[in-house]
């Protein structure tokens, strides 16, 4: 028999169990599927881009779970809840749980999500600051189903769940740090052109008008590829296109369809440099244009060209590009000095900013514009063009990833403020790098956390190419465009590690991060493109022939051992990915690392070849094996991309097999330094998460005098070889740094280069400037080595020393 104070004080401690248990079951979490149905889903509102993403979230839910979400006619408890701020729905629940959002009210295209209690039940509120942001906001839930971005781009298939939930206290505020955030297809000859016209989209018709006999040389990108990519901007966070302009391609606006299905995804279509007020002038002008295309002999046929676009257009998503170049990449026609060419621009900018009052807002400070100083439109710029206050002025890189012009003081003031294009692919001088995106993902950042530290934050476009194969730092842009302060957080190999967790698990991904590391460091030393020791679009015939590259025995077989390991991992990895990741796998991991390996094995191999140390046939099946890969490509998933990989684009001869010949001079001796010191250990420098040739380069900031110790040197002399990144001038007009060895020290050295000089040619293909200092060694037992920074942005990769 139970005591009866025993039996009271059981009947307590139940009671107080349960009323602990009861709140648990009370503010349980948010089922956003629950035993593979998905959530009821509200939106009140009727905006396009809003409706679109709720369609993908639906689709998604579908593959996912066993159900697409419910569209629900009254706001219940329960259920999804979108809505914009002022929507009164929104208003009285924000008003009703007591929800402060004062800090993204007056924000662009911000999100808020929250599980809140109503009436008891978990309910999601979906809240946008605008119509984008909450388009936004839709498209984050389909993060947290898993759905990867690149779920149809990359092939990553959506894994089924039965349950997703999220916490009972479930809090996400978000909004991007960069107003305009998007990407510019291009070269797309080889491409993403013949996979649309010929695979995807064959039925892709012209528009209404269009001569047919003046595009019968093109073929067509339509509305139901631009769905696909408009689709995976927005699963990006991106809002901006620069939509694809060559001259194989009819352009944009010549299409059925294409206008319509950018206003359905709430995309902004804007425009190249060379494609002034939306009028993509490298083959639009051939097709409608009357005469030359010449500003100063032909302008009121200009004029009416750009009218009829205008006109069209009305209140379209739009960003207008101002000024004007040659019908293609070159300079404006009939301008023959820098002067001639400034008054020029001026006028064009007054006569476009008429028409943009007439045709788009009468007030012009409303309307998106910007021009863009690239190649000979900067030195006209600097020259003093009146360039509109309420413009942005757009940044470029030299095509390489560097970028030429920071923001000074009065430029960071402007109200249309600064934006950035910048390239992960370029077709151009010295070489093209078409094929593979091995682009440095470290490189890139360093570089755009520069841009956005001096304020470059208005506007960020992407020259991507094709899309594929740049899926990872496409990702990594848009990004850094969205939350720079969490990419900055994490790191560049934290964010790889994420993508990399997100498409193959962390299993898969502990063992792939490492491998793409080592991918991206080795064609930061060289890029595959770049193998062959040739150059493109120089008058020399020699420049196309394929040569030695000045490296020694030692460093080839040294570079075939590090490609070696890595493809041979990457290939016995392949066996443990999971069949439904198969295809992505081979995409984003597989084909871009063996056929990069390829790539060297072919040129170093008949390098060595070329001396009788090695056999022709390893470069011969090295460019057999990098065809097949390619074949097995445009094979994959029933032959979806079919025509979207070409590893011969422009048919350059650093592509064919190599012809069987022999040296006829002496191979390059290897001369190793007596020292060799990474830029992140020179004591006062700031390092760069995986920069570098070894991954271990490093800022001297400002008036910084970074040190290292040097003990027990040995000889009459020291030359002193400082490796530097290849950058431009950030806040002055130069690039200096000093060097001294103990008492010794160097007059100031500039490493800046101008145009496209023959030093920044060769600094761009091998990513290193280099720069040599000679010191008489005045202690055999110790001395200081001492670099110290005279302009801002010197970054050292390494310092290597040679004794005499």
């Amino acid at each position: 028999m139970i005591h009866p104070a025993l039996k009271k004080k059981s009947i307590l401690v139940f009671i107080n169990l349960c009323l602990a248990i009861v709140p648990l079951f009370a503010n349980s979490g948010f089922n956003l599927i629950k035993n593979n149905r998905a959530a009821n889903i509200y939106y009140g509102g009727s905006n396009p881009v809003v409706e679109t993403t709720l369609e993908l979230l639906a689709a998604d839910a579908q593959q996912v779970g066993q159900s697409a979400f419910k569209r629900i006619d009254n706001a219940d408890a329960g259920a999804i809840i979108i809505g914009e701020l002022n929507d009164p729905i929104i208003d009285k629940l924000i008003k009703d749980h007591h929800i402060s959002l004062s800090d993204i009210k007056d924000k662009w295209e911000a999100f808020y999500l929250k599980v809140i209690q109503m009436e008891k039940v978990p309910t999601l509120l979906i809240i946008g600051s605008d119509a984008r942001g909450t388009a936004y906001g839709v498209m984050e839930i389909s993060r947290k189903l898993g759905v990867s971005p690149w779920s149809w781009w990359a092939d990553v298939v959506p894994r089924k769940k039965s349950t997703i939930s999220l916490p009972a206290d479930f809090e996400d505020k978000q909004f991007p740090k960069v107003q305009f955030r998007g990407i510019f297809i291009n070269d797309e000859d080889w491409g993403l052109t013949p996979w649309s016209s010929k695979t995807y989209e064959p039925e892709a018709k012209l528009d209404a008008g269009i001569d047919p006999t003046k595009t019968k040389k093109m073929a067509t990108v339509g509305p139901k590829t631009y769905a696909r990519i408009f689709e995976l901007l927005l699963r990006l966070r991106a809002n901006s296109i620069w939509p694809a302009m060559h001259e194989v391609t009819v352009p944009f606006y010549f299409v059925q369809g294409n206008r319509e299905m950018a206003e359905k995804y709430g995309i902004y279509i804007g425009s190249s440099h060379c494609e002034p007020l939306a009028r993509n002038s490298a083959t639009e002008w051939d097709i409608v244009g009357q005469g030359p295309y010449n500003y100063l002999t032909n302008k009121n046929e200009i004029i009416n060209y750009w009218s009829n676009r205008l006109k069209t257009l009305g209140q379209s998503h739009n960003i207008f590009t101002l000024g004007m170049r040659g019908k293609h990449d070159g300079a404006m026609e009939g301008v023959k000095t820098i002067a001639a060419y400034k008054d020029a621009f001026n006028e064009v900018l007054k006569d476009q900013t008429d028409l943009l009052k007439q045709y788009v807002n009468l007030d012009p400070t409303k309307i998106p514009q910007v021009v863009i100083p690239y190649k000979e439109v900067l030195d006209v710029y600097r020259a003093g063009i009146a360039i509109p206050d309420y413009a942005t002025l757009m940044w470029c890189d030299d095509n390489y990833g560097y970028i030429t012009h920071f923001p000074d003081q009065k430029e960071r003031k402007r109200t249309g403020g600064n934006g950035l294009y910048y390239h992960v692919s370029y077709w151009g001088r010295p070489h093209d790098y078409l094929w593979l995106s091995t682009m440095s993902p470290a490189l890139i950042y360093q570089q755009l956390y520069t841009a956005y530290q001096h304020d470059v934050k208005k506007m960020w476009i992407v020259n991507v190419g094709d899309i594929k194969p740049a899926e990872y730092q496409i990702e990594l842009l848009m990004d850094m465009a969205w939350n720079m302060d969490q990419v900055e957080k994490i790191g560049i190999y934290q964010h790889m590690n994420q993508f990399l967790q997100r498409e193959f698990g962390h299993r898969l991904a502990k063992k792939i991060v490492p491998i793409m590391q080592e991918h991206y460091r080795l064609a930061h030393i060289r890029k595959p493109e770049f193998m062959g020791n040739t150059r493109t679009e120089e008058k020399d015939p020699a420049y196309k022939i394929v040569k030695d590259l000045p490296w020694s025995e030692q460093q080839i077989r040294k570079r075939l051992l590090q490609y070696k390991l890595i493809q041979d991992a990457a290939t016995a990895i392949e066996a443990s990915v999971p069949l439904d990741r198969k295809d992505a796998y081979f995409e984003l991991v597989l084909y871009p690392v063996v056929v990069a390996a390829k790539m060297n094995e072919k040129h170093l191999y008949a390098q060595l070849a070329r001396y009788g140390k090695a056999e022709w046939q390893k470069s011969h099946d090295a460019y057999d094996k990098i065809a097949s890969l390619t074949a097995q490509y445009n094979a994959l998933n029933k032959g979806k991309w079919k025509g979207m990989m070409d590893y011969k684009p422009r048919n350059l001869a650093v592509f064919d097999k190599i012809v069987e010949e022999n040296a006829v001079v002496p191979m390059v001796n290897d001369d190793q330094p007596a020292k060799r010191i990474p830029g992140k250990d020179l004591k006062g420098s700031i390092g760069y998460e995986g920069l570098g040739y070894q991954g271990q380069a490093a800022a001297i900031p400002l008036g910084v005098e970074a040190s290292y110790r040097l003990k027990g040197l040995k000889g009459d002399s020291v030359t002193i070889v400082v490796h530097l990144l290849p950058t431009h001038p950030v806040s002055s007009d130069d690039l200096r740094f000093e060097v001294s060895l103990g008492q010794q020290h160097s007059p100031a050295i500039s490493y800046k280069t101008i145009g496209r000089s023959e030093e920044w040619k060769e600094n761009v293909l091998r990513n290193q400037a280099i720069r040599t200092i000679k010191f008489k060694v005045a202690s055999l037992q110790q001395d200081i080595l001492r670099i110290k920074a005279l302009d801002e942005g010197v970054v050292i990769d390494e310092v290597t020393l040679y004794l005499d």
